[in-house]
């Protein structure tokens, strides 16, 4: 396979197959993921990013077979988080004074994940190197999704290497987005958006605009995971701005966890209420305890309104929807209504606690939610049935 992106630039990335979880647990990558970092040869060489700590001596080693590290005169941490920064240790030990280019907020993270004082020097947004024929451009991409992001432009290639911006958990021997599966590629974007991005969305709209606003030719996008925006890099510029902009289908989704079923048969018949007046809307239900969280998040993100369902236990509600309740907390969703429901015994806390916790969320709540008393019968089955085809029209 051919590494070359241009004549001056070579991918000198890890393709990480047997990753599955990300963050800690936190983020499911099904579809493995890649860790890209990017040599530029001009009149000066330049390494932008490096690869995450499990593979720094396999990275280094694979490096050198690329270039004598001593011939690498600047290197470039658009982000410092240890996907991205974890094989620096290693290389900094051959090449210990080598300038490290970074954001101010990144020699304080770099310095707090490698605890070395290397030879940093600080850029923001404007800043440029001049390394032969080309030149770098340095953007400060703050919260996007850290502190210490930025993004490196190079002129003359027209190449936006965007770190975590456009990117994707999704490993593949192709390096380019026309040579994948689109269908894959778009849902991995989307799902590394609305898991990683999603908190900072009226920054990424506002990012966006001020990168446009510079009037950079892109030909080429370069995240830090996945794929390459080659073809048409423009296609997914035009994705972030919709995605940013409070983006709402038209979805209803349904999110519970159940111990008898009793919650279950509820989610199910309020599904056919709300299918009984609005034939066009998409309907969809997970069993949070049986389902990604993270696939979960998408399908929120999508939709204009949710129902949150848990049977009652302990005055509380079931744990895999607390947990999911904390992670829509965290990502900030707006422009959503919501309700929630839940079977139980004798106390029947549930309903009260979802709807305070999901109003917490930032949703519109739309009722007080429904509940039903054991197992439901065919009385608050009804019930269910005539709940969900109301809370359809209110939420229509």
């Amino acid at each position: 396979m051919d590494y070359k992106i241009t004549d001056k630039v070579t991918w000198v990335g890890k393709i990480d197959w047997e990753l599955r979880m990300f963050h800690g647990n936190e983020l499911s990558t099904k579809k493995g993921s890649s860790y890209n970092s990017y040599l530029i040869r001009d009149q000066k060489n330049v390494l932008i990013d490096t690869s995450w700590l499990p593979y720094d001596k396999e990275y280094v080693s694979n490096l050198k077979k690329e270039i004598d590290l001593k011939d690498i005169d600047y290197i470039i941490v658009n982000h410092a988080e240890i996907d991205h920064s974890g094989a620096l240790k290693e290389l900094m030990r051959e090449i210990p004074d080598t300038p490290i280019y970074c954001t101010a907020n990144g020699v304080k993270s770099i310095k707090g994940h490698h605890h070395e004082d290397w030879n940093f020097v600080t850029v923001k947004t404007g800043d440029t190197l001049d390394i032969g024929e080309n030149k770098l451009i340095f953007i400060e991409a703050r919260m996007l999704h850290w502190p210490d992001t930025m993004f490196t432009y190079m002129t003359g290639e027209n190449i936006l290497f965007s770190n975590d911006g456009f990117g994707q958990h999704y490993a593949s021997e192709n390096l380019y987005n026309d040579a994948v599966d689109q269908e894959e590629l778009y849902y991995e974007a989307l799902k590394y958006y609305v898991n990683i991005l999603n908190p900072f969305n009226a920054i990424v709209k506002k990012k966006i605009e001020e990168i446009l606003a510079l009037n950079l030719p892109v030909d080429m996008i370069c995240p830090s995971h996945g794929v390459i925006w080659k073809d048409n890099p423009a296609q997914i510029i035009e994705q972030y701005m919709k995605w940013a902009d409070n983006y709402v289908e038209n979805q209803i989704t349904l999110v519970y966890d159940t111990m008898w079923n009793g919650t279950r048969r509820m989610a199910e018949t309020i599904a056919k209420g709300i299918k009984s007046v609005d034939d066009d809307v998409t309907v969809k239900l997970f069993n949070a305890a049986k389902t990604d969280k993270n696939d979960i998040m998408v399908e929120i993100f999508k939709s204009k309104a949710i129902l949150v369902g848990s049977s009652t236990i302990n005055k509380g509600i079931l744990v895999s929807m607390a947990a999911n309740i904390e992670m829509i907390k965290g990502l900030g969703f707006k422009n959503k209504k919501a309700a929630a429901f839940g079977s139980y015994g004798w106390s029947g806390e549930s309903v009260k606690l979802l709807t305070k916790e999901i109003e917490e969320a930032g949703f519109e709540i739309v009722d007080e939610g429904i509940r039903a008393l054991w197992n439901p019968d065919e009385d608050a089955l009804k019930e269910c049935y005539e709940y969900g085809a109301n809370f359809a029209k209110k939420v229509k």
